[in-house]
């Protein structure tokens, strides 16, 4: 598919809603899905990777997935952390409907989808996923994460999963030198062409 309908407010192609069964958390589930979005069959390989390697996110506090397609990342953290908020972002209205409806599908409260622009400028998130679109170019990606990391509370960890192939290890080192000494910037796992990073915030 054409990378430019996930990357759209409102994609060309119809919504027109199918069946989705997945396994998240050890739990068989039946979701929907759409057209115009990322990975739209299924847990893509990234995902999957960052699934497996991140742990377990904050118990409490506000949580964040940044680009949240149709849910994966957003309902395993909603899973994982019942009394936590987890935060779903998106530019792809699509891809937020669709994962508040794959949320109340299988009976999680816990779970605020919206744009970027919705999310309260105070709130501060104690842990942070993605699987960051990179094919948006080195540019925007710089601004979306420069975006949403400073809001990072101090102890808190963004867990982020990037494609070796794809600039892994130098993202990692831009993040490291953007970011400054109040963060650390490491690498993680690498499993299956993947780099999963880890930024954590120890300092004001």
């Amino acid at each position: 598919m054409d990378p430019a309908h996930y990357f759209n407010a409102q994609p060309a192609v119809p919504d027109v809603r199918r069946p989705l069964a997945v396994v998240l958390e050890g739990r068989e589930l039946a979701l929907e899905t759409s057209a115009g979005i990322f990975s739209p069959d299924g847990v893509d390989k990234g995902t999957a990777v960052l699934l497996e390697e991140a742990p377990d996110p904050a118990p409490e506090g506000a949580l964040l997935d940044i680009g949240c397609g149709w849910g994966p990342i957003t309902l395993t953290m909603a899973l994982r952390s019942p009394g936590a908020t987890v935060h779903a972002v998106d530019v792809n209205e699509r891809s937020l409907s669709l994962t508040a409806a794959n949320a109340r599908r299988i009976g999680l409260t816990n779970v605020r989808a919206a744009l970027p622009e919705a999310i309260p400028a105070d709130i501060r998130f104690a842990t942070i996923w993605s699987n960051p679109p990179i094919r948006i170019g080195k540019q925007a990606l710089h601004e979306l994460l420069l975006l949403w990391l400073p809001r990072l509370a101090v102890g808190g960890e963004a867990w982020l999963v990037v494609q070796k192939n794809l600039g892994a290890d130098s993202l990692q080192r831009w993040l490291a030198d953007e970011l400054g000494g109040a963060y650390d910037v490491a690498r993680a796992a690498t499993s299956k062409g993947f780099r999963v990073l880890c930024v954590t915030r120890v300092a004001e």
